[in-house]
């Protein structure tokens, strides 16, 4: 039976999925891992495990489906990421992750005064955060430099399976353009100024596009992992891109929404739109551009009440039901991780106000998902003030086995959303790359016949004007506790230095 496979790289595990020609699921497997918090702000994995992971995931698929007959491979991951590797292609330090991560903050700085703040975002699109993959490259030239002395290549997930699997070297546009600022995002290229400057030792990768093929397995990746030599393996990309290409989510006009360890908004349009508070991006496909967000924490948070309080999660889940809207007066702010869009402040940190003795495990919980919730109606009203028109909004990710979840993000965005049946995400995607890839002039699939959409859920009218009012106080509330909470996190990084 002919198929494709698709493997993701995420922050809490990495998830492969072998799928038949019509979008069929053969077989998944799942790999966990755990990142590394060294310090406050610090959040690191070794890039080694990135290929173990997938070569152990790969065989598990293949055992449990004898019959099929890989004809692509596709490769996804969290991003942007930051791994350097020498000139044998070993890793010279732990990879830097994605925003999460907020060690760069001296680095930011000063390259926005160096670069100026118009022109960073006249060239690269965005204006520079924790998410920008440059200012993280500066942090390990003056932080590290015996690492950086050793660094040649720069890889993230994707781009280093595809390195191991095939030997190019190749990054997609879209991760590119989260190497701010130095991917030039109108003429889709690298910026060979900036890149000099900040990264002149560093080769540069070559540019393609998330479904072009990246090369064919080696002999020695075949050895490795049992694909056989010569399967043709795509580019890749990041991991919400590619989750947005899972449900159909990445025509101009859509919004994908992934559930996850962390909450992320994927908006698709034709122009490029930038706003100081998101991401401006290249989108995955030719022609078109993005504008994102991300929560730095949202499965992450509700995990660590569950790590907590000791309750599972269905117990933890019929509570806050029946706790009810308002989470009986507890108000949460989610940044327990620093917060990226809007507000791009790695020193927030979570607030829980309006507790008394009378709140239970459930409230706790209620208020952490309408966190959330408030969390993502803040990033969708700052995409349309910058002129995102977002016209469908597709649900995907882990969260969305959780009704209850995607119910009250409805309700206090007031947004339908649309789910598709498959929601396992972006390995799914991957799959559908490589077989678009592969497929004959006129033959490639398409998506809507891969993974309908087979639920919609709606918001509760009668909730509008009481979540108006709390995604009002949800505002203040970060700007009344701002200054207070800054302080603590300084003091944060001074116990933890």
């Amino acid at each position: 039976m002919r198929c494709t496979l698709g493997v993701d790289i995420g922050t809490s595990s990495s998830k492969g999925v072998l799928v038949a020609d019509d979008g069929v699921i053969l077989a998944t497997a799942t790999r966990s891992h755990d990142v590394s918090r060294p310090r406050t702000g610090w959040v690191e994995m070794d890039g080694r495990v990135w290929w173990d992971e997938f070569v152990a995931i790969v065989r598990e698929l293949l055992a449990a489906a004898p019959a099929a007959e890989v004809a692509g491979v596709g490769v996804s991951g969290m991003g942007p990421c930051i791994l350097l590797a020498d000139d044998a292609d070993e890793p010279v330090r732990p990879a830097i992750l994605y925003g999460v991560d907020t060690r760069s903050g001296a680095q930011i700085e000063r390259m926005t005064a160096e670069l100026g703040v118009d022109e960073i975002a006249r060239i690269g699109g965005s204006t520079l955060t924790s998410q920008a993959g440059g200012p993280k490259l500066a942090w390990v030239a003056e932080e590290d430099p015996d690492a950086w002395a050793r660094a040649r290549r720069l890889f993230m997930p994707a781009s280093w399976l595809a390195r191991r699997l095939t030997g190019a070297y190749v990054l997609d546009h879209q991760s590119a353009s989260q190497v701010s600022p130095l991917y030039d995002i109108e003429n889709e290229r690298w910026h060979e100024p900036w890149w000099e400057r900040y990264a002149g030792r560093i080769e540069q990768p070559s540019l393609a596009w998330a479904g072009d093929v990246a090369g064919k397995v080696t002999a020695d990746a075949a050895s490795a992992t049992g694909i056989p030599a010569g399967t043709a393996v795509i580019t890749g990309t990041i991991d919400a891109w590619t989750e947005a290409v899972s449900v159909g989510a990445h025509e101009v006009g859509d919004l994908m929404l992934m559930y996850g360890t962390t909450m992320f908004l994927v908006a698709t349009g034709a122009e490029t739109l930038r706003t100081p508070s998101m991401w401006t991006t290249a989108g995955a496909f030719a022609g078109t551009r993005n504008l994102a967000g991300g929560l730095s924490t949202s499965g992450a948070l509700t995990a660590w009440l569950k790590d907590l309080t000791g309750a599972d999660y269905p117990e933890l889940l019929a509570d806050a039901e029946a706790s009810g809207p308002g989470a009986a007066g507890l108000l949460l702010l989610p940044y327990f991780a620093g917060e990226r869009t809007p507000i791009q402040d790695p020193d927030a940190r979570g607030v829980i106000a309006g507790l008394t003795l009378e709140h239970t495990c459930g409230d706790l919980y209620r208020a952490a998902l309408e966190a959330t919730a408030l969390g993502v109606r803040h990033n969708v009203e700052t995409m349309r003030a910058a002129g995102a028109d977002i016209r469908r909004i597709v649900a995907v990710g882990g969260g969305t086995q959780g009704r209850l979840w995607m119910q009250v993000v409805s309700d206090v965005t007031g947004l339908v959303q649309e789910v598709p049946a498959t929601t396992i995400g972006a390995s799914y995607g991957a799959a559908f790359l490589a077989a678009t890839a592969i497929a004959a002039a006129g033959e490639a699939p398409a998506i809507t016949d891969w993974n309908p959409i087979i639920e919609t859920i709606r918001p509760d009218p009668a909730l509008r004007t009481f979540y108006d009012t709390l995604f009002d106080r949800y505002v203040r509330l970060y700007e009344g506790s701002k200054d207070v909470v800054h302080e603590l996190a300084a003091a944060q990084r001074g116990a933890s230095a």
